[in-house]
């Protein structure tokens, strides 16, 4: 499972370190594994948005509620979309896991991926693994 946090910035502002945050959560029982810091059992990685793709899915991200916790969380069309946009296999596994529980709005996924020039990507995997057009 995948959480995407978000920290308040300013208008044109960009966080250059990330050393401030890992100091706060260290001081209070994170310990580091790799790129990730582990809270209660969880590893959390820290990634500014890469492109407009990453900004989209924060601000279209649903509010849900996750286990009596409110929080935002991300379409399954902009989570297949970022998928796509990795493109190693195991991203191609989760892509189908979506699609074959029936998670993916057709129309909905064609817009964000064409908004994102992900078009020719999704031919390709849709040739790879779905032999022809997704219906």
């Amino acid at each position: 499972m995948d959480i995407f946090v978000t920290l308040p910035t300013k208008p044109g502002q960009v966080l250059v370190s990330l050393t401030p945050i890992y100091d706060y959560l260290l001081a209070r029982g994170g310990t580091l594994e790799g790129e990730y810091i582990v809270l209660d059992g969880w590893p959390v990685q820290f990634l500014p948005p890469a492109d407009s793709l990453d900004l989209e899915e924060v601000r279209e991200a649903i509010e849900a509620d996750v286990e009596a916790v409110r929080t935002s969380v991300m379409s399954a069309e902009h989570l297949v979309a970022i998928a796509l946009r990795t493109g190693r296999p195991k991203d191609h596994t989760r892509i189908l896991q979506f699609i074959e529980q029936n998670a993916v709005d057709d129309d909905k996924l064609h817009s964000v991926l064409q908004r994102h020039n992900l078009i020719s990507k999704w031919e390709q995997f849709e040739r790879r693994y779905l032999g022809g057009a997704h219906e």
